[in-house]
């Protein structure tokens, strides 16, 4: 038999929730409808969480980049992506992106494909190229960071 949780024992586990890590709206949203909870409830318990700071979604986004660049070593374009899907805005998006240094980034990309071609099996150099420039792509990089970063690593 599943427990009947109160409004109040509600709104105190998604601020547990909220308090363990950052989370945005649809996270929320998505653990609250796991825990059966009605409409009108989730949208109060929602509402309150960002009236007190629980979901801030400006901060939310500063940290998804920050961790998706450093641990996952993500480029923007996939991190993009991934806060699209959590239906972030686009200048929250934008803003924190922003947040992320060029030279860091560049060298980030460099850095992974110099790891990526050590075990590269290739026959002509455009083949390797071609290898290196879709696995970027694949990290979610844009084409003209690509380029540059495959020009430092082959000088």
């Amino acid at each position: 038999m599943k427990k009947e949780y109160s409004l109040e024992e509600l709104l105190h586990k998604a601020a547990s929730y909220c308090s363990i890590s950052e989370h945005c709206v649809s996270e929320v949203e998505t653990k609250l409808d796991a825990w059966c909870v009605g409409c009108d409830d989730k949208s109060t318990i929602i509402k309150r969480l960002i009236a007190e700071d629980f979901i801030n979604e400006k901060r939310f986004c500063i940290f998804f980049v920050k961790d998706k660049f450093r641990f996952n070593k993500w480029g923007k374009i996939k991190i993009s992506f991934a806060l699209k899907g959590k239906g972030i805005d686009n200048a929250l998006i934008s803003e924190a992106l922003n947040t992320i240094d060029d030279g860091e980034y560049e060298e980030l990309l460099a850095s992974i494909l110099k790891t990526k071609l050590v075990g590269l099996k290739y026959e002509f150099e455009y083949e390797k190229q071609g290898k290196l420039f879709r696995f970027a792509q694949s990290r979610g990089f844009e084409n003209n960071v690509i380029e540059k970063a495959l020009r430092s690593i082959n000088h």
